[in-house]
């Protein structure tokens, strides 16, 4: 071969190796590839054209020195183990924080997890007074450990305790991570929404109270130690609407439901105690329904003047067989009205507790509330927990931790609420 034949991928080996030959000795390539060579050595001399690396490979018989270089070396990766027990401490607090949560209205004490806690991670009084840059959660700047769970500990374990971390999209576990730690889970209310929220705890309590003095013994299925159910409707059909929600199909059980009918739902007060009293009993006779299955429907105007229609469906005794009926009425909403997009119209469900976990339906609606066939682009639940069920404590009613653990079937977020939290 010839240098006149440009090195290809075919022969590059060969040249390689016959370069290789003239470093050691330059006469034992022909002249031509004298020439070659030295034309493309670009003036380098033979020592610094010497194969392989400047450095010698370690190994048993050629330790690293113990020279400058290995501390540094050896301070970096400190560092790097810091950084990956920082980085664990802070997806144990995403992942587990909601079990030290402040969500029990009753204040019994929960077990800290062996894993949230700092001595799990082994660090040093030195480790706690660095500052770590720490891109893995939303915090400007370097901090320190204890800055750090202070952070974490005001963003997932106040009264406000989330699961999210089962759900498999990066981007919508960022999405939450980022709204969520960015404000330490909490809202900033003007100071109307403070009056608006008052206002309306105001009316759920003075409903019941009412029902309980006028109506002594009567059957209601009070609201009593959930009236944050009212606000909290309140605000998200606000900001549904807001958002462009023309309609919002409600369903729930028995539980709260006259204090839903008069506060949220519009109904006139003055009917719901005339049913209590049976004033016109003659027009229900033959119905089956009583007043706590009773449904309504009435438009809702939102803050910024749009009107949201509002339907809550009539359901018999059965708890949650009403939850399919919602859905399909809301896809046949949105089907009239080519809303293939499910913008417009939106599902709404409340929930009790044991029963949401209690009965099959729950399983059979969730599971069949992402197929094309079913789908209505998304629903919001509302588990109300008053603490026993009907008649059961959770101790005695389920398996699993929470009531909405039968949830995490879907790659959906769930929060656990103090609803007495102030």
């Amino acid at each position: 071969m010839s240098p006149t034949d440009l090195p290809n991928a075919q022969n590059l080996a060969f040249i390689e190796e016959l370069y290789a030959q003239y470093l050691d000795n330059r006469s034992s390539v022909s002249d031509e590839w004298q020439s070659y060579f030295e034309k493309n050595m670009n003036g380098e001399t033979r020592a610094a054209s010497v194969r392989g690396p400047s450095f010698q490979k370690r190994s048993i018989f050629n330790p690293a020195s113990g020279g400058g270089s290995s501390m540094v070396t050896e301070e970096i990766a400190d560092q790097a183990r810091l950084q990956d027990r920082v980085n664990q401490l802070i997806r144990n607090y995403r992942v587990r924080g909601h079990m030290i949560a402040k969500i029990d209205p009753l204040g019994r004490p929960r077990p800290v997890p062996r894993e949230l806690e700092l001595d799990f991670f082994n660090f040093s009084e030195n480790d706690f007074k660095q500052q770590i840059a720490c891109e893995a959660i939303r915090m400007k700047g370097e901090h320190t450990i204890h800055e750090i769970v202070d952070h974490l500990r005001a963003t997932y374990c106040r009264s406000i305790g989330v699961q999210y971390m089962h759900i498999d999209d990066i981007h919508v576990r960022r999405w939450l991570q980022t709204r969520m730690e960015g404000t330490e889970n909490r809202l900033r209310l003007t100071h109307e929404e403070q009056i608006r929220i008052l206002t309306r705890l105001t009316d759920a309590v003075t409903f019941e109270e009412f029902l309980h003095k006028k109506f002594i013994g009567a059957k209601s299925f009070s609201l009593d130690g959930c009236e944050s159910l009212i606000p909290l409707l309140d605000l998200a059909i606000d900001h549904s609407g807001g958002q462009g929600t023309k309609e919002i199909v409600l369903a729930m059980a028995h539980r709260g439901r006259l204090n839903v009918l008069a506060n949220i739902m519009g109904k006139p007060p003055k009917q719901i105690f005339r049913e209590f009293a049976d004033k016109d009993a003659e027009n229900y006779e033959g119905r089956g329904d009583v007043k706590y299955h009773l449904g309504h429907s009435c438009d809702f105007e939102v803050s910024n003047g749009n009107k949201v229609h509002l339907s809550l469906c009539f359901n018999p005794s059965h708890l949650e067989f009403v939850n399919t009926v919602a859905m399909g009425r809301t896809r046949a909403k949105q089907d009239r009205v080519d809303d293939h997009d499910h913008e417009n119209c939106m599902c709404l469900l409340i929930h009790g507790d044991a029963a949401f976990i209690g009965e099959g339906v729950s399983q059979e609606t969730l599971n069949l509330s992402q197929l094309p066939g079913y789908t209505v682009g998304g629903t919001l639940h509302v588990v109300v927990n008053n603490q026993i069920g009907f008649t059961t404590s959770p101790d005695e009613g389920r398996s699993s931790a929470y009531a909405t653990d039968i949830a995490k079937m879907l790659q959906i977020p769930i929060f656990h609420v103090n609803g007495e939290d102030h």
